[in-house]
């Protein structure tokens, strides 16, 4: 329905516009299910919450908006920082809002932002595509960041985050290491996944003994994860992180255990945050340049918003920063970037 209207929203629901306003902005005050309801009658008649928003070709607002999964660790901090420098840039404000790890707070997300920006930055690894979409109308210009495995073609940047894994784990195969633990991120992270995934797949082909550890990307559940394995006597000479934060702890914890590190344990993480170039020893990871990353989502959804055609899915391939937490490492230098197949 063009130009649809809280009032037909409400009329096609059924409900009351007190009851549209309350399961469009978030309230918890309303039962999930008739929230959900109301969500999909709005979808289905394309209502955009005010009137200045309708027409974003006659009316913007200067305004782009950011949903992410979380602000704990130096990885957001430095993806905000790279979209919100690009969109000074391009005299662009930067609207965020943050799901805090969970998948109905984002989509409460999606909903507040319509209306309120020009388009959206969407980095929500715990949504499901078929919720993402159903809440994320093909109107609103938008660019995927590391979101959950699609059909069909849509403007996004992800992490070759298989790669990375295959990359890290070679690098510490080639240090002697060959008894690996891994310190997955949660389970209903797509990252998380496909680094674990990319750690099985090249310990099975190396011929590497696995272990997997559960964590939850902060530095706690590596400092837990060390603790765990301290306790058991576990017997490995390397430790895989699937983040940086969780590699900290680990490292952090086998220096407080009496563990030398890398002659004993090597340590290795992923992602490249500023922290791991200054602690002691420095950290060995799978690196992009996050800043970067967010700065060119930006860029291209500047250009959605300006009219230019773009469904396309841009890689980014990590490589391993060599540092003093792994054995051998070759000083002053990066390995080169590790790709899986041909991808473009």
């Amino acid at each position: 329905m063009p130009n649809a209207t809280i009032r037909d929203v409400a009329r096609e629901a059924s409900v009351s516009v007190a009851s549209v306003s309350r399961a469009l902005n978030g309230a918890t005050n309303i039962r999930p299910e008739l929230r959900d309801h109301i969500r999909d009658v709005a979808n289905r008649l394309g209502y955009v919450p005010h009137a200045g928003a309708r027409n974003l070709s006659l009316a913007r607002s200067s305004t782009i908006g950011a949903v992410v999964p979380d602000l704990h660790g130096e990885f957001f901090s430095e993806l905000l920082r790279g979209m919100d420098r690009q969109a000074s840039e391009l005299g662009l404000h930067l609207l965020l809002m943050v799901m805090h790890g969970e998948a109905e707070r984002g989509v409460t997300a999606l909903h507040a932002m319509r209306g309120r920006v020009d388009g959206l930055v969407v980095m929500a690894p715990q949504i499901t595509s078929d919720e993402l979409f159903q809440h994320l109308p093909r109107t609103m210009p938008s660019v995927l960041v590391n979101c959950a495995p699609h059909e069909g073609s849509r403007p996004e940047l992800r992490v070759d985050n298989v790669a990375g894994a295959v990359a890290v784990v070679e690098h510490l195969a080639a240090g002697g290491c060959r008894r690996i633990v891994h310190i997955a991120g949660p389970d209903d992270n797509i990252d998380a996944r496909e680094r674990l995934q990319g750690t099985r797949e090249a310990c099975a082909r190396l011929g590497l003994e696995l272990r997997v550890v559960s964590g939850d990307f902060n530095e706690d559940s590596g400092t837990a994860a060390i603790a765990t394995l301290q306790a058991e006597r576990a017997d490995y000479d390397a430790v895989f992180a699937a983040n940086d934060m969780m590699a900290v702890g680990a490292l952090m914890a086998l220096k407080r255990a009496g563990v030398a590190v890398p002659e004993q344990v090597a340590v290795a993480g992923f992602d490249n945050i500023p922290l791991t170039r200054l602690i002691s020893p420095a950290l060995t990871t799978a690196s992009i340049d996050i800043a970067e990353f967010g700065a060119r989502a930006v860029v291209r959804l500047a250009g959605l918003i300006d009219g230019t055609p773009d469904d396309t899915l841009e890689w980014r391939a990590p490589i391993v920063i060599a540092r003093e937490s792994t054995r051998q490492y070759p000083k002053n230098t990066t390995e080169n970037p590790i790709r899986r197949g041909d991808r473009e």
